[in-house]
């Protein structure tokens, strides 16, 4: 097994991306979107996080989290986001071998990316990242566009112009300067 070094940051910020087992034609996340948040919320209850920055694509999530002062455990959070999800909904999906073997579901994958945020660059690199996403996969021309992000809130708080990462603007260009 494999030895995975995580950055321990207690209070810390981390962007995290958590994918679908099957991405293929997936749109599990968008169609249970109600559910999902349902989940965030409860977990936010147990084990409090705040959320900086979200979206929810059709086969995977970014998020952008701090932990309260002191904690680390952002594993826990995310191993019960997934379980509860999982345990919600009907147990139709394929599943490996090796996921009965060990009573898992097929839905998420087992791992996910995590980045502990450095600075203030770091987390506006990562917050512009989050919102341009669903531009980036062509589900929409603007990040105002896509109902499942944290990009409203932040255009509310004045963090960004509502027409911000639309294809027609000069800064589309400066997000993408990374193809």
């Amino acid at each position: 097994m494999s030895n995975y070094k995580r950055a321990w940051q207690p209070g810390g910020t981390w962007f995290f991306t958590v994918v679908l087992a099957e991405r293929q034609n997936n749109h599990l996340l968008v169609e249970r979107i109600d559910l999902l948040r349902k989940v965030v919320r409860e977990v936010q209850e147990s084990h409090p996080f705040r959320i900086h920055g979200w979206v929810v694509l059709p086969e995977h999530l970014h998020a952008l989290l701090e932990l309260p002062e002191g904690d680390t455990n952002f594993p826990l959070r995310w191993r019960q986001i997934k379980s509860r999800f999982s345990r919600a909904i009907p147990n139709l999906e394929a599943r490996s071998e090796s996921r009965w073997q060990r009573g898992e579901r097929g839905i998420w994958q087992r791992r996910y990316w995590e980045h502990l945020i450095r600075d203030q660059e770091d987390f506006n690199h990562h917050l512009d990242y989050i919102h341009i996403n669903p531009v980036k996969h062509g589900l929409v021309t603007a990040p105002k566009d896509w109902p499942y992000s944290t990009f409203h809130r932040w255009v509310k708080q004045g963090r960004y112009p509502l027409s911000w990462g639309d294809i027609a603007t000069p800064e589309y260009e400066m997000l993408h300067d990374d193809k």
